[in-house]
């Protein structure tokens, strides 16, 4: 008889799951034990989400078997899942949205534990977060919000939890608050928990996985221990799914002049790349909203805007969630294909077809909603965008959020050709990596800029130590 704790906690048997003609899963066999990390890695609409649901109950199968310990179901199985797009109420506290999954919290006085509990979690999780229990989310930043559903994930709930999935859960955290959860899992794994870790961040599948599944087009295409891959045999094994784009090295032309200057201090000239880096939370969103809004706010709006923009809080911010994918696209160049006030359809359509093959937007028919796009292929809708935009300056607040490392590659190189031509990017990321493409950078700490690099000086290190520099006493 298999022993409970060694026993695997789900198992997947050919697994298939089927929308219509699209088979977004086509015959997934895999198990998940106790004490395993697995890296679940491939490009936007490969199937991972389809995936998850199917593990976490959300979706049942088309075809195949999905069993879990003890023939129970994936709630009783303690299968909890975090997911990309944060599923938060927002105007309920930090306490009360862990109270919508935990049955146990019941009475007049259920809010007092669901505080404690809450807490622990997150202090377990994130020491030093500084996240009030009674704060209603709505209140919180985006890392915040992260933060605490990561934590709600973990937290016991009545029953601990034994698989936990997360979906690119540091999407929206700095370095080093990423690094205390990395560390949790690593933890909460050795204790004989299990992670399925979902995220385009190669070096933290590395980190924290133990074994690599890579899914394309809904099927397995390899797995093995995570010490038999290397990055570049990873990116191979996804393959590669978005058009060819020209690299922009060697066209790069001299700076022009001045084109942008805030009392902040924020600065960028024509065809410049400036990225703006520093812990999560420290000004950098809020200086780039101002910006925006200082030069889109007027009714005497334009033919051709000033600026254009790529939210990162995808649902907040970015997608118009009842309108087409086409839609989306097109309402950032209606102006420019427009007669006596009247658009031109087939410009509209060329502009999306063109965007959609350019930029790799996985949909049969750019005319279906948003929303049957997965998350990565919805921010590259938001690029489309941004970048069919006649604007001269593009604003993007960290918006590589969930988008596949292929991809990444593509909208550098077409960032680098657009500021080439001299379009001037003014660029937020959480992702040191992403910064250091920039021709400078300006390093926030307590919603100032606390450093400008240029050139040579643009490394990591300089980054972090402009970012955690402590002020001296006057």
């Amino acid at each position: 008889m298999t022993d409970h704790k060694s026993a695997p906690v789900v198992t997947l048997l050919d697994a298939a799951k089927h929308f219509g003609p699209v088979r977004a899963l086509d015959g997934v066999s895999l198990a998940v034990k106790p004490g395993d990390c697995i890296g679940l890695v491939g490009h936007n609409g490969a199937g991972k989400s389809t995936l998850v649901n199917l593990i976490n109950g959300g979706l049942s199968p088309s075809s195949g078997e999905i069993r879990f310990s003890d023939g129970t179901a994936a709630l009783e199985a303690g299968v909890r899942s975090v997911f990309q797009e944060l599923s938060l109420c927002p105007n309920l506290t930090v306490a009360e949205n862990l109270r919508i999954s935990h049955k146990a919290l019941k009475g007049p006085g259920w809010r007092r534990p669901a505080r404690v509990e809450i807490l622990q979690s997150l202090d377990r999780i994130f020491p030093a977060h500084g996240i009030d229990p009674n704060a209603e989310v709505d209140t919180l930043s985006i890392a915040e919000r992260q933060m605490v559903e990561i934590a709600i994930g973990f937290a016991p709930r009545g029953t601990a939890a034994r698989l936990v999935i997360l979906d690119e859960p540091t999407s929206s955290l700095d370095a080093g608050i990423a690094d205390q959860l990395l560390a949790h899992i690593k933890r909460f794994c050795a204790d004989g928990g299990a992670v399925v870790f979902i995220s385009h961040m190669m070096g933290e599948v590395f980190e924290v996985a133990n074994r690599i599944i890579v899914l394309k087009d809904g099927r397995i295409v390899a797995e093995r221990a995570t010490a038999d891959f290397t990055r570049q045999g990873l990116v191979d094994a996804m393959g590669h799914v978005t058009a060819e784009t020209a690299d922009a090295e060697g066209i790069r032309q001299d700076l022009g002049p001045e084109i942008v200057r805030t009392d902040q201090g924020l600065s960028a000239r024509k065809g410049e790349i400036v990225g703006l880096s520093g812990l999560a939370g420290h000004g950098q969103a809020a200086a780039l909203a101002r910006l925006y809004l200082s030069r889109s706010s007027s009714w005497r709006y334009g033919r051709t805007p000033d600026v254009a923009f790529v939210a990162g809080d995808r649902p907040r911010d970015g997608v118009l969630p009842l309108w087409s994918i086409l839609r989306n696209i097109s309402i950032s160049a209606l102006r420019q294909g427009a007669r006596r006030g009247l658009v031109d359809r087939h410009a509209e359509a060329d502009v999306a077809a063109q965007w959609k093959d350019r930029i790799g937007i996985r949909t049969d028919d750019v005319r279906n909603q948003i929303l049957s796009l997965s998350g990565g292929n919805q921010q590259k809708v938001l690029f489309a965008r941004a970048l069919a935009s006649p604007a001269s300056v593009v604003i993007m607040d960290d918006p590589m959020r969930g988008v596949d490392v292929g991809t990444k590659q593509d909208v550098y190189a077409m960032i680098r050709a657009e500021a080439a031509r001299g379009r001037t990017f003014l660029w937020y990321s959480t992702e040191t990596e992403e910064v250091c493409q920039c021709d400078r950078v300006f390093v926030f700490r307590n919603h100032e800029i606390s450093a400008e690099l240029t050139g040579a000086d643009i490394t990591e290190e300089n980054i972090l130590a402009a970012s955690f520099e402590l002020q001296e006493a006057s």
